[in-house]
């Protein structure tokens, strides 16, 4: 991690755009989201879930500075809002909630370890954070026991997969492109290189 924790403005803007970029994306995936509960039922939701956790994950590993998961996550629900997301206003919370779930794994590591294992640790725990959240706003103690610990798995597990492995793949496939060069990621892979 650089020493700085002042974010830089090429670091400002890159959180930016990866919010405006996987804003869109999670657009799209409501859905998707849509179709495969209209098939396979209502435990749908807890199944693709981790993929509106992704943008905490890519913006975090890129540039490995405390805020920046949350400030992905918000920023991403944000422009939702902005590109008439009927879930209004209740989505910046929801985007909060979701982006605090994974800084607070990044802080326990003191924003300085980003490997595979953490990243999908980052996305459990948006998934452990977005379901405490929807358990008060959606009412989910009227639900059965093996109801709730079904979501609750099926949540957890794609917080891991489509939240933190997607995340990690993300960045290793920009990562190689080069476009990364000079922000954080790129010091800490050269000089685990060294």
């Amino acid at each position: 991690m650089s020493d700085s924790r002042v974010w830089t403005l090429r670091e400002t803007l890159i959180v930016a755009v990866l919010g405006a970029v996987f804003a869109v994306l999670y657009l799209g995936w409501v859905q998707v989201w849509l179709i495969a509960q209209a098939i396979f039922g209502s435990l749908t939701m807890d199944v693709v879930m981790g993929f509106w956790f992704v943008a905490s994950m890519v913006a975090a590993a890129i540039i490995r500075k405390p805020g920046v998961a949350f400030a992905a996550e918000v920023l991403a629900a944000g422009v939702q809002i902005l590109l008439g997301s009927p879930a209004g206003l209740t989505l910046l919370l929801t985007g909060a909630v979701q982006g605090a779930g994974a800084e607070l794994v990044f802080a326990a590591t003191r924003w300085r370890n980003y490997s595979l294992p953490v990243m999908m640790a980052a996305g459990v725990g948006a998934a452990v954070f977005s379901f405490a959240y929807t358990w008060v706003r959606f009412n989910y103690g009227a639900l059965q026991p093996g109801i709730l610990i079904a979501m609750f798995t099926l949540r957890c597990v794609s917080g891991a997969l489509l939240g933190g492995w997607l995340g990690h793949v993300i960045v290793q496939a920009l990562y190689k492109t080069g476009a990364l060069a000079g922000l954080a990621i790129d010091h800490d892979k050269r000089a685990a290189a060294a």
